[in-house]
């Protein structure tokens, strides 16, 4: 049984603008040293997948840069590996806006040469607006036991627990598994099966369902392909049961962000038995604290020089605090300098923020102060 993997890197763009004006969705931050793609990569190579596509829209420079050859996750190889798939523009719409349109059937046709020449029996479809410790290798088990065309992989979630202000996918399934409904909604209350944005699809059943929508000029995976096929396809369910988070909002990436620093989360995450989390490697010193600082229930990154009070933050890669600062609550990403005298609170700085001494902001939990990448205060 064989496996290549395929990641949509933009799909999810417009469900967070702020941070992906300047990035795409597979490369926002998160954690203090990681980039949303490194989970669903991990994901991947733990499981023994190493033909991996990419594939991409807009804005993927960061994304270029992160991944590079793909040495840090052990794809960089002759045979298989990572490999770029860019935006064919012969295929896609142009939107309002003048970006390329990132729907899912479209970037499975632009996607076409890369499933015709991976010799596998099945692909692995992942998107990065999700994050988790998945042995994919069980997933693919599974689908291959049930002779699935399709297998969703879902977490059984209770809606009123969750900050959810977002359409979400929801999957409803019989006592086998086998899928009855797909739906987009709101849920309000009560357990449901939240679709993980993981699927794996047979090889075959892929290639057979581009040529079908292409003849038929579908545009929907899920509307045009999936919900028409339901009574006659074999549809399956994968029920996840570990830690989970989705980032649908600027919110809720805030929300999951503040989760990491639970035990409960870092260990859901991060210390799975032979499942580490990847990320590209890079040499930089270590942080300084200097005498008066205080730092508390924090995620620093390397690099950073304290000089201030932290509580309750993630701080990324050469980060400054001033004297006399208080940072709560806040996100301050890579290269951020906050001056003296500041006093921040809930707040999401981007790349190279600079605050200025003597500034006070201030947001709340369900609606963080933002600040842009290069952005003085």
């Amino acid at each position: 049984m064989t496996a290549a993997g395929l990641i949509f890197a933009n799909i999810h763009d417009q469900s967070m603008p702020e941070l992906t004006r300047v990035r795409s969705m597979a490369s926002v931050p998160f954690g203090g040293r990681y980039r949303l793609i490194d989970f669903t990569l991990s994901n991947m190579v733990n499981s023994g997948i190493n033909n991996i596509g990419l594939v991409t829209h807009y804005n993927y420079q960061s994304l270029l840069d992160h991944v590079g050859t793909g040495k840090d996750w052990d794809l960089a190889r002759r045979s298989g590996g990572i490999k770029l798939i860019p935006p064919n523009l012969t295929a896609y719409d142009m939107t309002s806006s003048g970006h390329l349109a990132a729907h899912r059937l479209e970037s499975l046709f632009g996607a076409t040469d890369f499933i015709q020449r991976s010799a596998v029996d099945y692909f692995v479809l992942s998107d990065c607006d999700i994050i988790c410790n998945i042995d994919l290798s069980d997933v693919l088990e599974k689908h291959a036991a049930t002779e699935a065309d399709i297998t969703f992989v879902t977490k059984r979630v209770d809606a009123s627990t969750m900050s959810i202000h977002e359409n979400i996918s929801v999957i409803e399934a019989d006592a086998d598994g086998r899928v009855t409904d797909f739906k987009v909604c709101k849920p309000e209350a009560g357990v449901v099966n939240l679709y993980t944005n993981i699927m794996v699809i047979s090889r075959t059943y892929l290639q057979n369902v581009l040529a079908d929508a292409a003849a038929h000029g579908q545009r929907s995976f899920f509307k045009d392909v999936i919900n028409n096929a339901l009574t006659s396809a074999n549809y399956r369910t994968y029920e996840y049961d570990g830690w989970y988070a989705y980032i649908g909002s600027l919110e809720s990436y805030f929300a999951c962000s503040m989760d990491l620093l639970t035990q409960e989360a870092r260990e859901g995450l991060f210390s799975v038995k032979n499942r580490p989390v990847l990320t590209k490697v890079r040499n930089s010193a270590p942080t300084k604290y200097v005498e008066g600082s205080s730092v508390t229930n924090s995620l620093i990154a390397d690099g950073c020089v304290i000089e201030g009070t932290v509580e309750n933050c993630i701080l990324f890669r050469g980060v400054t605090v001033g004297r006399g600062t208080v940072v709560k609550n806040s996100i301050l990403m890579q290269d951020t300098y906050i001056g003296s005298d500041v006093n921040l609170n809930c707040v999401i700085t981007d790349k190279n923020a600079v605050v200025r001494d003597g500034r006070t902001l201030s947001g709340c939990e369900t609606m963080p102060f933002f600040l842009g990448k290069n952005t003085h205060v």
